[in-house]
C-alpha cells in the first residue's frame, strides 16, 4: 500500500509539473519584443501618413445654424419657467411664429447623398482613410502569422476561465495547455486593441479637430424638419407657469426695506417673516 501512495503521489507530481511551461528567454528578445515595437512602429507610421493626407472639412454652416436653433428651442422649453410671462411669448413667437418663426422655416441644408456626389474630394478623403487603416494592419497581422505562428510568448499574472482560451491562444493547438499562457497571434491582437493609450502619450491626440469632425457630423445627419416639428410643438403645448415669483416677492420687501433706511439684516428678517 506505501508502494501505491509513493507511485500515484510521484504520478500527481509529474502531471502538475508537465502543466507548467518554462518559456526560453530568447522567445521574449525574439518574439515579443519585436511584435510589440512593430506594432508602434506601425501606428506611428500610420498617425502620420493620416496627418499628411487629411482634408480640412468645410462645415457645413446650414446644417449647424440649423442645428443650433433647434436646440436653442429646446433650452427655451426646459428653462420657460425662469422666465417672465411676456419674455416667454416673445421667444415663443420667434420660434414658432406663423410667417417668420425659426421653427417654420425650410431647412436649407443640402442632401447628403447629392453632396458627396458634387464633391467627389469626400469619397477620396474616405477611401485614404480606410486605406491607411486596413493596409498596414493587414501586413502586420499577415507578417506576424507568417514567421511567428505557433510560439507561446508570454503568460499573465493571474487565473482566467476556460472562455478566455481563444482570446489568448489563437494559432495554438493545445487543450491541455493552461488557458493563462499567451500566444503570439494573440499578442499582436492585444497590441493592436491595447496600444492607444501609449499613442496618445507618445503622438498626442487631436481633441480640437475630433470634436469639429464629430460636430460636422452631427449636423450633418440631423433630421432638420423632424427636430423642428418636435420643438414647435413642444413650445407650443407648454403651460407657461412662472417659478420666480416667490423670490421677486421677496427681494421686493428687501429693496423696500432698504430704501425705508433699515439695515442689511433687518430688511432680511423683515422679508423673511412677510
Amino acid at each position: 500500500m506505501d508502494l501505491h501512495r509513493a507511485t500515484a503521489s510521484s504520478s500527481s507530481a509529474s502531471s502538475m509539473s508537465s502543466s507548467v511551461v518554462h518559456l526560453d528567454p530568447n522567445i521574449r528578445a525574439w518574439v515579443l519584443v519585436p511584435i510589440t515595437v512593430a506594432m508602434f512602429l506601425v501606428g506611428t507610421l500610420r498617425h502620420q501618413v493620416s496627418r499628411l493626407t487629411k482634408t480640412v472639412a468645410k462645415a457645413d454652416v446650414a446644417a449647424l445654424r440649423e442645428a443650433n436653433v433647434a436646440q436653442r428651442a429646446e433650452r427655451t422649453r426646459g428653462q420657460a419657467g425662469y422666465l417672465r410671462r411676456a419674455a416667454y411669448e416673445a421667444r415663443r413667437e420667434y420660434y414658432c411664429g406663423e410667417e417668420k418663426g425659426l421653427l417654420r422655416q425650410k431647412s436649407e441644408k443640402p442632401n447628403a447623398q447629392a453632396q458627396m456626389l458634387s464633391d467627389p474630394t469626400m469619397m477620396t478623403s474616405m477611401m485614404t482613410k480606410n486605406l491607411t487603416m486596413i493596409v498596414p494592419n493587414m501586413l502586420t497581422a499577415a507578417w506576424v502569422n507568417f514567421f511567428f505562428t505557433g510560439f507561446v510568448v508570454g503568460r499573465t499574472p493571474f487565473p482566467l476561465t476556460q472562455r478566455f482560451r481563444g482570446m489568448l491562444q489563437r494559432g495554438v493547438a493545445l487543450k491541455g495547455l493552461d488557458v493563462t499562457y499567451v500566444s503570439a497571434l494573440s499578442w499582436y491582437f492585444l497590441n493592436f486593441f491595447g496600444l492607444g493609450g501609449l499613442f496618445q502619450l507618445c503622438l498626442g491626440n487631436n481633441e480640437l479637430d475630433d470634436t469639429a469632425a464629430m460636430q460636422n457630423a452631427f449636423a450633418s445627419g440631423f433630421n432638420t424638419d423632424k427636430a423642428f416639428a418636435m420643438a414647435r410643438e413642444g413650445l407650443e403645448m407648454l403651460q407657461h407657469e412662472h417659478m420666480m415669483h416667490v423670490a421677486d416677492g421677496r427681494a421686493t420687501k428687501i429693496l423696500k426695506a432698504l430704501n425705508a433706511g433699515k439695515s442689511e439684516r433687518e430688511a432680511r428678517m423683515a422679508a423673511s417673516r412677510g
